[in-house]
């Protein structure tokens, strides 16, 4: 076992040499790749960027609302991430009253700033690594279900006593598909409120079109501040909560971004799975996204034709067409980038290769079979995907059903029930009652049931499918009719009726609740799903991850062997990661080059009023012919709005600070180019570009459009 741990050490510990640009690294490991960030450019050290010891950048930046980045840039805890990372908490607070997507938001004092309920930004304090104490225990004998119950017990355990010992949230995360293992300390601010946005015509500017696509011209931006308790604490939200006084803040860049230079993002990227066999990835990219997008597609065809008839269905539906929206376009360009580069081709080869040494060694020996067991255990796992593909967007995108879920316990209540625990529930779905009316259109709902259902039933076998499919198919002269019928019987269409039934609410009607017919749709198809396909699922998947991690450990090793320089780079996991690389176009085709910036003059090309997302408001419009930039213009006399730069990016690194090479602040990630979208399973520099809105736009929107100059005045500039 020491000689297994000794091994492995060796293998992570060697310095890190792979493409320039690829790579998302852990900030505690940074020194191994400082050499190299310096000879790209980099003016500040690794400790400038990560230390325990004193104030650094990492005291800047935090995991906003659970899913994106954000980076503090005042000393009063004020904080910038993406507009559409901010986008449910500006719907949130927009009502057709104060249609802040429309007109933005700006709080011209702090008594302004909107709380937001629930929100939270999580700030790394430090990282350790505690692999040999995770891993006591497990030897070469222990099969894969000893060691996850030695790995679960270890981690409990561990983080128990690192708990006891701190103030800070403690988690333990596994790293190259748990060959390594870090725990990780964490401060969590749960009062967070919003400062500003700009309206959606310049912060979602161009839309679903332009999303995951170069040239874009996006003022993707929106602005927070962070509050504590007087004594300076995390803290639940109170009137009485100060502002957040940071151990760092990032200055802000008004030098731009040129083409050559060298730049890092800070953030925390999702998931990638960089690892994977040729047969996984050719499942994800060519079975189960093109189903996603064909059905998420459909959906967002009957959103865009409410959402143009009626500014309210507009506002109500914003937060859920993006969310769609966003895996839809991104999925697209996934596929078409694996495919157009070959992706599946070089994952073969690379099988290949690594089958072909595993075998010149006995020590290999379980290597040898694990690209042919792959192929074997995917095969097996397919109709498993499909199926759980297949519920997740049709069933469940039906909102009645999913809203109705929320009363299932209360279905199930008798008179034993302690009222105590029948009065919580009531407040619950009264709750979820209340969110869900704000933002429900019933045509939309009564339209996209009848769309995914017949889909549902067109694409799966009868005998593998919910059996609410084939009674509708049996019983029903078509769809439609069944799902006329559910919307007239159920419940869960009416505010007013739902509020009724719960005032009056007493055990006897319990079983009235379990028979609403949008509980029991919902119902139907779970049971199918948790009695045939979950429980096979969780195994296949638990068998695949077992074989990948030892898959990692060879990899590991195949690399090591044949570039002793070259270390692999964990796969993303929502930790904080550093990626590197230099501002540059690129030229996805034949004949078509684009360059590394957008500009202002690039919206007023693509503005168009019939067109919601290509609207330009009047104030943006004569600051431009006016070319009233201030000093956020250009050298060249232009307002830059956008740029690329070769940096690994992806989900999660929404909002993170992209930096140049003496740390300061140039702009916010918030997409990338849609040739390069397949980054997240194969990383092709030559095409794969993160876009970033220039900080000095950014500015500009705040001072010269907004006039919350105030805010800038915040803010450390460097001319």
């Amino acid at each position: 076992m020491r000689k297994l741990f000794l091994t492995l050490c060796v293998v992570l510990s060697f310095s890190l040499k792979m493409k320039a640009d690829e790579g998302m690294w852990i900030p505690m490991l940074l020194q191994n790749n400082e050499k190299e960030m310096q000879e790209m450019g980099m003016n500040i050290t690794v400790d400038d960027i990560y230390s325990i010891n004193h104030s650094s950048m990492k005291d800047a930046i935090v995991l906003f609302d659970g899913g994106c980045t954000g980076e503090i840039v005042s000393e009063k805890g004020l904080l910038l991430t993406n507009h559409h990372c901010g986008f449910d908490w500006i719907q949130y607070h927009s009502t057709v009253e104060h249609d802040y997507l429309t007109n933005g938001f700006w709080a011209m004092s702090q008594a302004e700033e909107l709380p937001c309920p629930g929100i939270s930004a999580v700030m790394l304090k430090k990282m350790e690594d505690v692999t040999d104490r995770v891993l006591e225990g497990v030897t070469k004998e222990t099969s894969n279900d000893e060691r996850a119950e030695i790995v679960t017990e270890n981690i409990k355990k561990i983080k128990e006593e690192a708990e006891n010992n701190s103030d800070y949230q403690v988690v333990i995360k596994s790293f190259y598909h748990g060959n390594k293992y870090y725990m990780i300390y964490n401060e969590v601010f749960k009062d967070v409120r919003l400062v500003g946005a700009p309206p959606s015509n310049i912060g979602k500017f161009g839309g679903d079109t332009d999303n995951w696509v170069w040239p874009r011209h996006t003022g993707d931006f929106s602005i927070f501040r962070i509050y504590v308790s007087p004594d300076g604490k995390a803290a639940d939200y109170s009137e009485d909560n100060v502002p957040y006084k940071p151990n760092y803040h990032f200055s802000i860049s008004l030098k731009g971004a040129n083409e050559g230079d060298f730049t890092f993002v800070f953030g925390y990227p999702a998931r990638t799975n960089e690892y994977l066999p040729a047969v996984a990835v050719n499942q994800e990219a060519n079975v189960i996204y093109p189903i996603s997008v064909d059905l998420r597609g459909k959906i967002l065809d009957i959103y865009n034709k409410y959402q143009e008839k009626d500014p309210k269905v507009r506002i109500q539906y914003a937060s859920k067409h993006a969310g769609l929206g966003n895996g839809w376009k991104k999925w697209m360009g996934v596929t078409e980038g694996i495919n157009n580069f070959k992706g599946i081709e070089k994952k073969k080869q690379f099988d290949k290769d690594f089958t072909d040494w595993a075998l010149k060694s006995r020590q290999r020996g379980a290597y040898i079979n694990l690209i042919k067991d792959f192929g074997k255990v995917y095969e097996e796992y397919e109709p498993y995907r499909l199926a759980t593909t297949y519920l997740s967007e049709t069933a469940l995108q039906i909102e009645i059903l999913t809203f109705a879920a929320n009363f299932n316990k209360l279905s199930q209540v008798t008179k034993e029930t302690p009222q105590e625990e029948i009065d919580k529930l009531i407040a619950n779905a009264k709750e979820a009652t209340k969110v869900f009316f704000k933002d429900y259109h019933q045509p939309i709902d009564e339209e996209v049931a009848a769309m995914v259902l017949q889909e549902y039933i067109n694409n799966q076998p009868a005998d593998f499918r919910p059996e609410l499919l084939n009674t509708i198919v049996e019983k029903y002269a078509d769809v439609q009719s069944y799902v006329d019928e559910l919307f007239a019987k159920t419940m869960f269409t009416s505010e007013e009726n739902v509020n009724k039934f719960l005032d009056e609410f007493k055990p006897a009607k319990a079983k009235k609740l379990a028979k609403d017919p949008a509980l029991m749709a919902y119902n139907n198809v779970m049971d199918f799903y948790i009695d045939n396909v979950r429980s096979k699922t969780i195994e296949l998947g638990n068998q695949i991850a077992d074989m990948q991690r030892v898959f990692m450990r060879g990899q590991m090793e195949y690399h090591a062997e044949r570039n002793p320089e070259k270390m692999m780079y964990p796969d993303a996991n929502f930790t904080l990661r550093v990626t590197y690389g230099k501002i540059g176009g690129f030229s996805p085709k034949d004949a078509v080059t684009y360059k590394h910036f957008t500009t202002l003059d690039g919206i007023m090309q693509k503005e168009n009023p019939d067109i919601y997302d290509y609207v330009v408001t009047d104030r943006l419009r004569e600051l431009y012919e006016a070319k009233d930039y201030g000093r956020y213009a250009d050298k060249d006399g232009s307002m830059h709005v956008a740029f690329i730069a070769g940096n690994h990016t992806t989900g999660g690194n929404s909002g993170s600070p992209i930096l140049n090479a003496d740390g300061h602040l140039l702009g916010l990630n918030f997409d990338r180019t849609w040739e390069g979208t397949m980054s997240d399973l194969i990383y092709d520099p030559s095409i794969c570009r993160n876009i970033s809105v220039d900080i000095r736009y950014v500015l500009f929107i705040v001072d010269k459009y907004a006039g919350a100059s105030y805010l800038v005045d915040e803010m450390t500039i460097v001319e």
